[in-house]
């Protein structure tokens, strides 16, 4: 009886907050996974990328990797560009040329966010600014050189990961405002669905184990304004910091954002996929992930 061949994967960004819990998943799931980060391998390198997804053979390329300074990219929009856009299409090329799936992760940042609900697949989108547009540039590249890359768009991600990475997240940031005992103000007329990545990396590897293909919005499954989400994460972390509500017009930023950038996940629902856990839920998660993991860093 011949021995089923062990699929392989090759992940970039495989260090980030996102890219860990793929590497996690896949390896659960039995996979030969491959994880490259940013220090290891930068996806604009074109000869680099090509020499590694030929030496893996893998049948799946993830691309967890992307430059994400919102406002930085506004001063360096080429760097931007570079890697949301020019280095996707480095990966789509090479994924063509070895027969191999892409699945890219791009943002709810290409919509301009006027549409006041959930935004859907089949919206157009309208990116507002460098990082935006550079990332909406990833989407076209993988889909002008592949015939079915897996493009999952997704909103505000956040990861135990995030803890051990420069950038860290938005919760994360929330706690550490909190121990500089000031107070606190958060736009409230931003609308987002944050995303839990373990939640993600599971659904993803279901997209992939399913063979499915095409775009797919995995979102929170949330809709929330980021002040709405700083007390969330302060009731459930149990502190109390002065929290307080601003708007656009108060806090102004390099970078135009869109107001309501919520994403639905009925595509997704529809494909069989288990839906995203409840946001409370998520959080409480993520605090339980990093309690365990401070303490077991300080011992």
């Amino acid at each position: 009886m011949l021995q089923k061949m062990q699929r392989k994967v090759i992940i970039f960004g495989g260090g980030g907050q996102l890219g860990v819990e793929l590497c996690r998943e896949f390896e659960r799931r039995g996979w030969f996974v491959r994880g490259f980060d940013r220090q290891t391998l930068d996806i604009a390198d074109a000869p680099r990328v090509e020499q590694a997804i030929a030496q893996s053979e893998a049948q799946v390329v993830i691309n967890a990797a992307a430059y994400n300074q919102v406002d930085i990219a506004e001063r360096e929009p080429l760097a931007a560009y570079q890697a949301n856009g020019l280095a996707v299409r480095n990966l789509a090329m090479v994924c063509r040329q070895a027969d191999a799936q892409l699945v890219h992760y791009s943002t709810d940042y290409v919509f301009d966010g006027t549409k006041g609900s959930p935004y859907v697949e089949a919206d157009t989108p309208h990116p507002l600014g460098a990082y935006a547009v550079s990332k909406f540039a990833g989407e076209l590249y993988a889909q002008a050189y592949l015939s079915d890359p897996l493009v999952i768009r997704t909103s505000g991600v956040f990861g135990p990961g995030g803890m051990f990475t420069p950038r860290g997240n938005f919760v994360e940031l929330m706690l550490r405002l909190a121990r500089e005992n000031r107070p606190i103000r958060v736009v409230a007329d931003h609308i987002a669905s944050p995303t839990y990545a373990p939640a993600m990396a599971v659904r993803t590897a279901d997209l992939v184990e399913k063979n499915l293909r095409g775009l797919y919005h995995m979102g929170g499954g949330e809709a929330i304004s980021w002040y709405d989400y700083a007390k969330l994460i302060f009731e459930l972390a149990g502190v109390s910091p002065a929290l307080q509500p601003t708007d656009e017009r108060e806090y102004r930023t390099a970078a135009r954002r869109p107001k309501f950038s919520a994403l639905s996940n009925t595509k997704l629902d529809a494909a069989g996929i288990a839906p995203m856990p409840p946001l409370r839920e998520a959080v409480r998660d993520y605090l339980e992930a990093r309690k365990y993991a401070t303490a077991h860093r300080s011992t």
